[in-house]
């Protein structure tokens, strides 16, 4: 899948992806996934839907989507750069992958965040609904 969208492009084909700026920004600057090894973020990616935000030839972002396409999708490493915030770009990621042809009638989508509660909450996502019914288990030493 490939949108255009004035001088931006969104696309799925993993090739374009920039990993060594994907595992840069991932390791250095996300408050999620510092120190998060290459290892780990090729991994993830690997066994993931990506969607590759590009200006020109230079990714500027990214959003990560694990899901089995029939019942289930989880949102992570979404990010933008610095440079290119505030002109609606998370919000065109977070719109293309709730598009996504093949995944519109999964029963369950969940994500993650410490701060961007506004910006998921206009494309459906809220407090759990049963959280009594959720458990995790966590590993906090895993990276």
């Amino acid at each position: 899948m490939k949108q255009r969208k004035g001088e931006y492009e969104i696309d799925t084909d993993k090739r374009r992806l920039d990993l060594a700026a994907i595992h840069r920004f991932l390791s250095q600057e996300a408050y999620w996934a510092k120190s998060r090894t290459l290892e780990q973020t090729l991994t993830a990616i690997e066994n993931s839907l990506c969607f590759g935000l590009y200006h020109g030839r230079e990714q500027v972002g990214l959003a990560r989507v694990v899901t089995d396409r029939a019942t289930f999708a989880y949102i992570g490493d979404v990010y933008v750069l610095d440079g290119h915030r505030g002109r609606g770009l998370s919000k065109w990621l977070m719109q293309m992958i709730v598009e996504q042809p093949d995944m519109q009638n999964l029963r369950r989508w969940l994500l993650a965040t410490k701060d961007a509660h506004g910006l998921y909450a206009q494309y459906g996502f809220g407090t759990l609904v049963h959280p009594e019914r959720w458990m995790e288990r966590t590993v906090p030493d895993a990276y």
